[in-house]
């Protein structure tokens, strides 16, 4: 019989009763299961499946809420709270897991916030103490499922597991599809774990897919054309800005380009927002 450790899912015999506990046993140790743990009746003999854990002393110790994640098994997990240490994250059961600052992004300003969700494994330190480690590259391309043609153009829900300075990762929320969005199809870098909706621009032979977080062309166009008339009425009505403007101006002013910013003045002027007089854009 091999030694009980942190993070196993094991079968045990309830020994007895002891005060607000039970004791359980795989014959060689004793471990204690907290009663306020326990939703059904036992009596000594029984045999039940527990999580093994180490408490703050670095006791075993066994709870009946087994994790949605385990060791070699990996899924989605809610973030709970993020402090310094890292990301403490739901699995499951009665213990959240920290997923170390160090296996985070660089910049903080990409951490995940509560809510968000992980896609990692457990593991245990050799203390026994419980951890998260998030799925590697090489563990997603074992893990992801292949997509088809008719996926060109869907959007899906995603969430980034790995944020790199070309672009990010992602892998769908329902379905494990990997994703990749360049970072010039996206306006600002998603946080990791953050939930969003990728529109497929690309399948690939291997089955991967490219995407975009940018609205599609005409949906753009209707964005692109409410920034610029909300800059309008935020600087009373009138701009130095039109199609003589230099695409460095615009780009600086209103992040997009020259041909989006005329198109959006376009739509205003056909909907006769806005006119031009004299190299200035005004509210009509």
């Amino acid at each position: 019989m091999s030694e009980l450790q942190s993070g196993q899912v094991v079968e045990l015999t309830v020994l007895e009763e002891q005060g607000s506990k039970w004791v359980l046993t795989d014959g060689r140790s004793e471990i204690p299961l907290n009663r306020s743990d326990v939703q059904t009746a036992l009596t000594p003999g029984d045999r039940i499946n527990v999580f093994l854990y180490t408490d703050r002393r670095g006791n075993l110790q066994a709870t009946t809420a087994i994790p949605a994640i385990l060791q070699g098994e990996y899924g989605w997990a809610r973030v709970l709270k993020v402090t310094n240490e890292g990301a403490f994250v739901d699995i499951g059961s009665s213990r959240e897991v920290l997923v170390k600052a160090e296996d985070l992004p660089p910049l903080k300003s990409v951490w995940p916030e509560v809510g968000d969700h992980l896609y990692m494994t457990l593991r245990t330190d050799r203390n026994g103490d419980l951890f998260g480690r998030l799925a590697t590259e090489e563990k997603v391309n074992e893990l992801y499922e292949g997509a088809f043609d008719e996926m060109h153009n869907k959007n899906l829900k995603a969430r980034p597991y790995r944020l790199l300075p070309v672009g990010s990762f992602l892998l769908g929320t329902e379905i494990p599809y990997r994703i990749f969005v360049h970072n010039t199809e996206m306006a600002e870098e998603p946080r990791l774990g953050q939930e969003v909706e990728v529109r497929i621009i690309a399948v690939k032979e291997d089955g991967t897919l490219n995407g975009s977080l940018l609205p599609r062309k005409h949906e753009r166009l209707g964005q692109d054309a409410e920034k610029v008339l909300a800059y309008l009425q935020s600087v009373g009505g009138k701009m130095p800005f039109g199609d003589k403007s230099t695409p460095e101006e615009i780009s600086e002013m209103f992040q997009m380009s020259k041909g989006s910013f005329k198109r959006a003045l376009g739509t205003l002027m056909k909907e006769r927002k806005v006119k031009q007089v004299d190299g200035w854009t005004e509210l009509i």
